[in-house]
């Protein structure tokens, strides 16, 4: 055990601020904690909680084992009440589901598995009487194989118009048998397909990052442009707050298609982070201020270099981009400071809110990850049968929660990360969907892992995901162990990790220091502590024995019990301080000590 030495004494220095106040709604029947500064358009996002719904194992309204918008109307009021701001959809459209959805057939359609375009609008308009926002991902790298343009390309052949959308090359080598180049996919495999001319004989080559069911667009087009900005104007006229760009980095490619660099120079990767993407977000920035109330663009931009991030940032680009450094961090104190520290520089020159994200429905689930050996996270690195200790993870799940919604910016909580849910490990052989697995040779668990219905009520699946005994199963298989994980087990428990989401964004909504600004406290080794506003602490320890927590303080929240003054390992600790005993006074009370 140390004694403790948070080495709270000191006067807390005030650092410049680094998240801007937020203001008032212009959409007045909206009533949010968000909107308070009057005369201005509202800056929503800046400290918002966006709960993301993967809608296919959110909540199934018609019984047959898929989740659908009926199923989400119907869960509002859960979403209401846990306290999120806004709600962000993966792709709800008409789709093949090649890779869940993110293969779009139509952008204008809501496919017939989910419901309707008419119950879209209605679930938009239910969520914004609740006070909750909705946020659409657009996927504008790629397309569905059976999308019309791409369809139409394939019918008309080399060389022509239709094909000028896409990326056909002719392959290499005297017979054409060569891809045109050799970049790698981001989900295992070629890259390129080849396709086949309508008399039967090997004809282009066709490039997709993703599956072959991808074809990415060529940005190059003004077609694709054109396109894209009609369908952010479709959702925005429909009532989304905003929309979230998938593989924001990807889109524009160097014409030549070269090969890929050793080192390439910044701005210089023939397929990522192209400076020709700024003049793209800048037009799409333009659509979204168009309306007289904010609509917002989010990034998914996985860039090592923070620089070249935060230039998506700038003001007339994208409000915010996903922190994926931060997501991928092992469990380790110095690594998690100093991705917070690069998090919070890169984003203050461009005066961008930072976002905290946990998890999503790529990644390893926190409850899993936490539990392993290596407890970061890498995209294409993960491998299957990797042991987990959940107790540990859970843990570690709780405390991490706390870390990332004290922090200043906006917050991130995927469907069932809330409830403490893990990875499902051994899902049937013949339920797997996800093309990662399928294209690694099975050596990729794959997503599909994180993707498991959510656990409603109940002892037994579906657990209340579909509405009677008579509906099909599940279309991926629930664990029997989440009974004791359903919402409404762990709503009879206030200390299980819904009850500690609830209290968590509770006082996250409520508290006016958790919009003040941000300084680190001196601490031991193993431990992070930082105050934000004029009396709020946090207090994470991630070391292997129990910390003594400063004296002088109150205890908010705590993410595991806490014996006496002792902040066990891998706990997470809301404090307030006790407020300046004379007016004027500059020094803060003793804290800590022996």
């Amino acid at each position: 055990m140390t004694d403790g030495v948070l080495g709270i004494n000191a006067t807390l220095a005030r650092p410049t601020t680094l998240e801007a106040v937020p203001s008032r709604s212009a959409q007045g029947e909206v009533s949010s904690h968000l909107d308070r500064a009057p005369g201005r358009p509202s800056e929503w996002w800046r400290r918002a909680v966006i709960y993301q719904v993967y809608v296919r194992s959110f909540a199934d309204g018609n019984g047959d084992g898929i989740g659908d918008l009926a199923g989400v109307r119907s869960r509002l009021r859960y979403l209401a009440d846990l306290g999120v701001d806004a709600i962000w959809f993966t792709p709800w459209y008409v789709s093949p589901l090649a890779d869940g959805g993110y293969d779009v057939a139509d952008y204008r359609a809501i496919d017939p598995a989910f419901g309707s375009l008419e119950e879209a609008e209605r679930l938009i308009a239910e969520a914004h009487q609740l006070g909750i926002r909705t946020i659409v991902d657009i996927v504008p790298n790629h397309v569905s194989d059976q999308h019309p343009w791409f369809q139409a390309a394939l019918a008309a052949g080399p060389g022509s118009p239709e094909r000028a959308r896409f990326w056909f090359r002719p392959g290499k080598g005297p017979d054409g048998s060569e891809m045109p180049n050799h970049w790698t996919s981001n989900f295992w495999g070629e890259p390129w397909t080849r396709t086949t001319n309508p008399d039967g004989t090997p004809g282009d080559w066709y490039l997709h990052l993703f599956t072959p069911e991808q074809p990415d667009l060529n940005w190059g087009h003004p077609d694709v442009r054109a396109e894209h900005e009609d369908v952010l104007r479709f959702w925005f006229d429909r009532g989304v707050a905003g929309v979230r760009i998938d593989s924001a980095a990807l889109l524009v490619k160097d014409p030549a298609l070269p090969e890929i660099p050793e080192n390439p120079a910044p701005g210089q990767h023939p397929n990522t982070d192209r400076d020709e993407l700024h003049d793209i977000y800048r037009s799409w920035r333009a659509v979204a201020d168009s309306y007289p109330d904010r609509r917002i663009l989010v990034g998914e931009l996985w860039l090592p270099d923070h620089e070249r991030f935060a230039k998506y940032l700038r003001p007339d680009e994208l409000h915010t981009a996903f922190n994926f450094d931060f997501m991928v961090q092992p469990w380790n104190a110095a690594s998690l400071r100093e991705s917070i520290d690069r998090t919070l520089a890169a984003h203050a020159p461009v005066n961008a809110p930072a976002t905290w994200v946990l998890s999503n429905h790529d990644v390893t689930r926190p409850v899993t990850r936490y539990g392993q050996e290596d407890t970061s996270f890498a995209f294409v690195n993960k491998r299957a049968g990797t042991p987990s200790d959940l107790e540990k993870g859970r843990r570690r799940a709780r405390a991490a929660a706390l870390l990332a919604a004290a922090l200043p910016g906006s917050l991130y909580i995927y469907q069932g990360e809330e409830l403490g849910l893990d990875e499902v490990t051994d899902l049937p052989a013949h339920q797997i969907q996800d093309p990662m697995h399928h294209r690694s040779g099975g050596t990729d668990p794959g997503r599909d892992g994180c993707r498991v219905p959510l656990p409603w009520s109940g002892t037994c699946p579906p657990f209340g995901f579909s509405p009677d005994s008579t509906s099909a199963e599940p279309w991926l298989s629930q664990p029997r162990h989440w009974a004791n994980l359903t919402v409404e087990a762990e709503s009879r428990d206030p200390g299980s990790m819904l009850g500690l989401y609830r209290q968590m964004l509770a006082i996250r909504r409520e508290d006016p220091d958790l919009g003040g600004e941000f300084a680190w406290l001196p601490s031991d080794p193993g431990v992070l502590a930082f105050a934000r506003g004029d009396r709020f602490i946090c207090i994470v320890n991630l070391s292997a024995a129990p910390v003594r927590l400063p004296a002088g303080c109150s205890l908010s929240l705590a993410s595991a019990a806490i014996s006496g003054d002792l902040l066990p390992p891998d706990a997470a600790a809301w404090l307030h301080s006790e407020p300046a005993q004379t007016p004027g006074d500059a020094g803060r009370p003793a804290y800590g000590g022996k």
